[in-house]
């Protein structure tokens, strides 16, 4: 992570992704909009809440714009919009900050009650920033690609519709690591190891790591045991032929790609990263004490 000092900001379009429907988040939205207008900033909103935030001469486009036409991108929403956001614009060449209106906020750093300070700073280009990966998932049927996603937090293999043990291999880069009898698998990245991971019992990565972690759900062995690879690392999932049931790979829980018995399943690091930048003064660890209670006195 490096902290980028300027004495002029190399921000000039800004835009603002949001929350649809969210009364709240709409509130901040506006906002954070006339605040930006105020200083001279080019915004672009996105189009989804149109309905909820329009004023007279706002310019608005699709995610997919704001990641071409932007220099920043201000997420007003809670995690998930983030990890939405992110799987589109860690495409381009775009900086990401969120404002948190959801519950945790581990990807979203400004306060919504207290943004304007903090994200000043991170205008005029006094801001830390860092880069964190996502995961490409491309599924394989009779060796033809079916269907294809990325994920910024986990790729989870898991039973589509009922709760029943699933059996596979796990190949990383092409070399055999084990038979699995389970009800799943999770595999995450550093920024995804404080998500699902952490709630089945994962480690938590720091987000400089490159290392992926698989954590198996609920295994039918006494043998098994999470690990941490290489995120260089291919991995391949090959679906038994004895499974009787649908199964998913769920991408940030936001996207499932179906997966059938002989199926396979290939993950690996993007190409690209998604760039985030946080205010000045942010701590990694700062975030956990605050939100896994880490700060609290013992005794």
């Amino acid at each position: 992570m490096t902290v980028k000092k300027m004495k002029t900001s190399s921000f000039k379009t800004i835009g603002l992704i949001g929350k649809p429907q969210h009364k709240k988040a709409s509130q901040t939205m506006r906002e954070c909009y006339a605040f930006l207008k105020e200083k001279g900033f080019k915004v672009i909103v996105d189009e989804r809440v149109r309905r909820d935030v329009e004023i007279k001469g706002m310019l608005f486009d699709n995610v997919i714009g704001i990641g071409r036409l932007c220099d920043l991108a201000i997420v007003i929403g809670g995690d998930g919009n983030m990890l939405g956001a992110a799987r589109i614009l860690a495409r381009d060449d775009i900086a990401v900050i969120g404002v948190n209106r959801g519950n945790l906020g581990f990807l979203t750093d400004l306060s919504p009650d207290n943004f304007k300070a903090p994200l000043l700073q991170v205008l005029e280009g006094n801001y830390q920033s860092e880069e964190r990966f996502l995961l490409d998932v491309e599924i394989y049927s009779h060796g033809q690609l079916k269907s294809a996603n990325s994920a910024v937090n986990e790729a989870i293999l898991h039973p589509a519709k009922i709760a029943k043990m699933i059996e596979f291999a796990i190949y990383v880069d092409d070399n055999f690591m084990i038979n699995q009898r389970s009800d799943g698998i999770i595999i995450s990245t550093p920024t995804g190891s404080t998500a699902y991971s952490l709630s089945a019992g994962g480690p938590i990565l720091t987000p400089k790591l490159n290392v992926l972690s698989l954590l198996s759900m609920y295994p039918h062995t006494l043998n098994s045991r999470p690990i941490v690879i290489d995120a260089d690392s291919n991995i391949c999932i090959e679906i038994s032929q004895s499974n009787d049931i649908e199964m998913q790979v769920s991408c940030d829980s936001h996207v499932n790609l179906s997966v059938l018995s002989g199926d396979r399943v290939l993950i690996r690091k993007t190409k690209h990263s998604l760039k985030l930048v946080h205010p000045e003064h942010y701590s990694y660890f700062h975030v956990l004490q605050k939100k896994l209670g880490w700060g609290n006195k013992l005794y």
